[in-house]
């Protein structure tokens, strides 16, 4: 008798991730759900800074943080913000991820990323026409500026690294600069344009459109939490938080930096951590720039969009409930002033959760548990960009199928 399997494939998350997969299965004929209790794409792909980034290579770990780590908890105005607290609690995952700030380490990080990120287009342009989403995608290039010799000078062992990669890239002087973006108004040392890079005018709209064809082609969308899973010879129980039970041959957990709540996945057991980040948004001032625009010394983009200019970036290390710090919107705030001149308050502020692995590398793969688990997680700062293959890897490996591209060094047994 054949066992009872109420799907094909489930999916834990609603993100770009998660909608990414259900698409990309649903497109092979698997019969879907998806589960989340919040909106399609509402989460930590709504407030990210909206770029392509498939020059995005270089890893958070670097072998620089050494020198630079004390500077940059001590500085009152720094795009970082650690709490002590939560590291103390946490030393296995700030030690392992200080372990990967080795030259060797971070060499073979940037080597993984960069084969991934060269498979990005394959993964998300059939996603992009399927939802009918091209007039939400600009291809107007992405530019990074110094402000300062120094800062240029640290940057250009990995700058470097990017070109070795493939990276395609112009080195521009300030006149460069200001003939490409004219509204800034920083002291300006170098910049570089990485080409061919788009950027999405509303990150969420465009997960929300790939959900509405999801539907239209019998999707089932179940707005719940996955809060356990079992495996066994015959597919996956996925227990959700009201109580009910469903069944499918696999199971993705596309949960972000709540992949780790889905208990018995094997997910559970993962160091995964948090990144959390912030965005603040100037309605009125989308004009300002045509392209996105990233001020490395200070640690964020600003990107025209749909809803106006908005400013993300800065990194802090705290636990994922911890609550709203006012200190990195007021540094936006600040900065985006120092970028531009003044632009008045702003009209909104967002916190996201990235989720991220100690050595800055998403976790793609069967899980430890089972094979019957699919991981697909911890994409950092660049989970919009990779969403889309790593939705299609998730589906070739729930079609039994080895997938289009490696996924050695993405494995869960790393750890």
């Amino acid at each position: 008798m054949q066992p009872h399997h109420d799907y094909d494939l489930i999916v834990a998350g609603a993100g770009m991730v998660g909608m990414s997969t259900a698409l990309w299965a649903q497109s092979e004929g698997l019969r879907v759900a998806i589960c989340d209790p919040n909106p399609a794409g509402s989460g930590t792909t709504s407030g990210s800074a909206c770029v392509i980034a498939t020059y995005a290579c270089n890893p958070v770990n670097s072998p620089s943080i050494f020198k630079s780590l004390p500077s940059l908890l001590a500085s009152p105005d720094s795009p970082l913000n650690f709490n002590l607290l939560h590291g103390l609690k946490n030393p296995a995952w700030m030690l392992s991820f200080l372990n990967n700030c080795r030259p060797a380490r971070v060499d073979h990080i940037a080597n993984a990323l960069a084969g991934l990120l060269a498979h990005t287009d394959d993964g998300l342009n059939p996603l992009i026409a399927l939802a009918d989403a091209q007039d939400l995608i600009i291809e107007n290039d992405c530019l990074y500026v110094w402000s300062s010799a120094s800062g240029h000078t640290a940057s250009l062992p990995s700058e470097a690294r990017r070109a070795r990669l493939g990276v395609q890239s112009d080195d521009l002087s300030p006149s460069d600069i200001l003939t490409l973006e004219p509204n800034i108004r920083l002291p300006l040392h170098r910049g570089r344009r990485f080409k061919g890079v788009r950027h999405i005018t509303s990150p969420q709209e465009l997960v929300l459109r790939m959900h509405r064809k999801f539907t239209s082609l019998g999707g089932t969308t179940l707005p719940h939490k996955v809060v356990s899973s079992n495996a066994d010879v015959d597919g996956v129980t996925a227990q959700l938080n009201d109580d009910t039970q469903i069944r499918a041959p696999r199971l993705v957990i596309a949960a972000g930096a709540r992949s780790r709540d889905v208990k018995g996945s094997g997910a559970d057991k993962l160091p995964l951590g948090t990144e959390r980040g912030y965005h603040i948004l100037y309605e009125n001032h989308r004009d300002l720039l045509s392209r996105p625009v990233g001020w490395a010394e200070a640690g964020f983009y600003a990107t025209p969009m749909a809803d106006g200019l908005r400013v993300a970036g800065t990194v802090e290390i705290n636990a994922i409930d911890a609550p709203f710090n006012t200190k990195s919107t007021a540094y936006l705030k600040r900065k985006s002033h120092n970028m531009f001149g003044n632009l008045g308050p702003p009209d909104s502020e967002w916190l996201g959760h990235r989720p991220t692995m100690p050595d800055s590398l998403p976790v793609i793969g069967p899980s430890n548990t089972s094979d019957r688990i699919i991981m697909a997680f911890g994409h950092q700062h660049i989970g919009l960009t990779l969403g889309g293959i790593t939705g299609k890897i998730a589906t070739d490996l729930a079609q039994g199928r080895k997938p289009s591209c490696d996924i050695t060094a993405f494995s869960a047994g790393r750890f």
